[in-house]
């Protein structure tokens, strides 16, 4: 009873709230605990058909060739990319609560949009060997206290029972923030910003890339090329939202 008692405290002082729109929360109306059913009925899912470099919602003008304009322009070192969401609206919140406030309570929630997506679509789970979290710059790294694509591959490697390898890549360099610069900027901003751990063996295996945000594709992009480089096979990208 008491603790009932200084639960119901807590809440009445420290009331709960909704991590995207802030509204009170009731045990009822929420998800996790953390977002009300509302604002989770709002994140915008990324529905096929899809762009099979990018994995972008492909427009009706772009059925006919499998890719996006963007896509058509680039060299990109991943063979896939899919994301279950779009990098708007609540979604976008929600990234931006987990990843720049410290959020990573958020991370079992969101990740299950992925696993969803994952099962949904059939992504080859069987086919993949080891599960790779883009990693930070250990700067970057001090300042936010926690990755926020470690935390979001921790769920999907334990729901599949996949090896997941945290370290096999290092980020060689702090580089400029990526929503700061021009679409062609981001390419040169990271280019040879990563590089495999020495005695990580992922020569011949095939990799599943996780990150929170597709945008460009280009941070993706490197991390596949080095792992690449290191004699991986096939690398395909999962990211919450692009």
């Amino acid at each position: 009873m008491l603790t009932g008692f200084f639960q119901g405290l807590a809440d009445l002082i420290y009331p709960k709230t909704c991590a995207a729109c802030k509204k009170r929360l009731s045990d009822k109306s929420c998800v996790a605990g953390l977002i009300c059913r509302e604002c989770w009925g709002k994140i915008k899912r990324n529905l096929p058909p899809f762009c099979f470099r990018c994995g972008r919602h492909l427009e009706a003008r772009n059925f006919s060739k499998n890719i996006c304009p963007d896509c058509v322009k680039k060299a990109l070192h991943f063979d896939r990319a899919f994301s279950p969401c779009r990098y708007e609206g609540v979604a976008k919140a929600l990234i931006h609560e987990l990843k720049y406030k410290n959020k990573d309570y958020l991370a079992e929630a969101l990740s299950s949009l992925m696993i969803e997506f994952i099962r949904e679509y059939r992504l080859p789970m069987d086919y993949l060997d080891f599960i790779v979290p883009v990693p930070l710059h250990k700067t970057r790294l001090r300042e936010r206290e926690f990755n926020q694509a470690e935390v979001l591959s921790k769920y999907i490697a334990a729901e599949f029972k996949k090896d997941l390898l945290p370290g096999a890549l290092n980020r060689l360099r702090l580089t400029r923030t990526q929503t700061e610069l021009a679409h062609h900027e981001r390419f040169l901003n990271v280019k040879g910003s990563f590089s495999a751990a020495k005695g990580t063996e992922i020569k011949g295996k095939n990799i599943l890339l996780i990150d929170d945000v597709l945008t460009t594709g280009a941070t993706s992009s490197e991390a596949a090329y080095a792992l690449k480089d290191a004699g991986a096979g096939v690398v395909f990208v999962l990211t919450l939202a692009n």
